[in-house]
């Protein structure tokens, strides 16, 4: 994902957020509603969450130090993290506070014209920013679905922005549907219902981006196409016999680290071996400019481990094609010594 594209999509969210808000505590101001003060707290979240995101896009652009060597690429999942909490924290527990205050102690929706008005502006506004979002994302998505998008991009701002957006303009319908409901009927429980409604949406999105995200901070690797696709261009090279084990790990959205180790032929010189190791690299970041991070260990010959690591998940277990033939081969027997005379 270009960062620009994200960028754009974070712009267009926190302008359309700014100006929903304030819209919300207008309406709120007039009508007293709890879903309007929920959905208000909601796009306040949101705006501080946008520029939660450009903040680490913009630290994570600093160059490496001798304490931080492989850069600052992480910040912008670290700040995609903190954006997962604070929706929670601030928009999910205090709408399920306020809706269950609001059903505890029902009260009647005053001045209804100004909440409907809002909400409909609202959500012409949120839907400018979710189709800005999925434009950009329609980008870099391919053919992936939405939901392997949203748990395989690397770059965390636009599957970030996308959830934010389709749980803001579920918000407001459940904020229009728990207005009308007090209204129609005169009870204002069902203002309280809408509030709660809204909590639970925003916890259950709070806790796929907690989830997605937390999971990039650890670390994750390219996926098994990328590592194929590494493999092929490593294993191309003529000084390169076979691919002996491999491991990757993404520093930061655009920057790819790759280890890996590599047979090499017996009879190479040292200046053989050098070169195969530049071409190698060469061919590595053709393909995948991202891979700013490569090393390459040669060996002489030993046994493939079939380029891709196993799962993670998956036990381990010694394969005959990976035992040396020292362990494999039985000990030789000693010697008799003569008899004595």
């Amino acid at each position: 994902m270009s960062a620009e594209g994200g960028t754009k999509a974070i712009v267009a969210a926190l302008v359309a957020n700014l100006g929903i808000a304030v819209s919300k505590f207008v309406a709120f101001a007039f009508t007293g509603s709890s879903s309007m003060l929920a959905e208000s707290i909601h796009s306040m979240a949101d705006s501080g969450n946008q520029g939660l995101l450009l903040l680490g896009g913009k630290r994570s652009r600093r160059h490496r130090t001798q304490q931080h060597q492989f850069g600052y690429g992480r910040e912008r999942y670290f700040y995609a993290f903190v954006v997962a909490v604070v929706l929670f924290t601030v928009g999910a527990v205090f709408s399920l506070y306020e809706g269950y205050h609001k059903i505890s102690h029902p009260e009647e929706i005053k001045s209804a014209g100004w909440a409907f008005g809002v909400l409909i502006a609202a959500i012409i506004m949120e839907i400018f920013s979710f189709r800005t979002a999925i434009k950009e994302s329609n980008l870099v998505r391919g053919d992936q679905s939405w939901w392997e998008f949203i748990r395989r991009a690397k770059a965390p701002e636009l599957p970030v922005v996308l959830l934010e957006d389709l749980a803001a303009l579920v918000g407001l319908f459940l904020a229009l549907f728990g207005v009308s409901m007090a209204v129609a009927t005169g009870d204002g429980v069902w203002d309280g219902v809408g509030t709660i409604a809204i909590g639970v949406l925003l916890a259950v999105i709070a806790a796929i981006l907690a989830f997605e995200t937390k999971s990039l901070l650890i670390g994750e690797g390219a996926d098994p196409d990328t590592e194929r696709q590494i493999v092929e261009a490593l294993e191309s090279v003529d000084q390169v016999d076979h691919l002996v084990h491999i491991r990757t790990q993404y520093m930061g959205p655009e920057e790819l680290l790759i280890a890996a180790k590599i047979a090499v032929n017996h009879d190479d010189t040292a200046v053989d071996v050098a070169r195969g190791i530049d071409a190698a690299e060469a061919k590595i970041r053709e393909r995948f400019p991202e891979a700013k991070l490569i090393y390459l260990e040669p060996a002489l010959s030993e046994p493939s481990t079939k380029g891709v690591p196993a799962p993670a998940d998956s036990p381990e277990t010694t394969s005959p094609e990976t035992t040396s033939p020292e362990e494999t081969s039985p000990e030789a027997p000693a010697p008799e010594s003569p008899a004595s005379s």
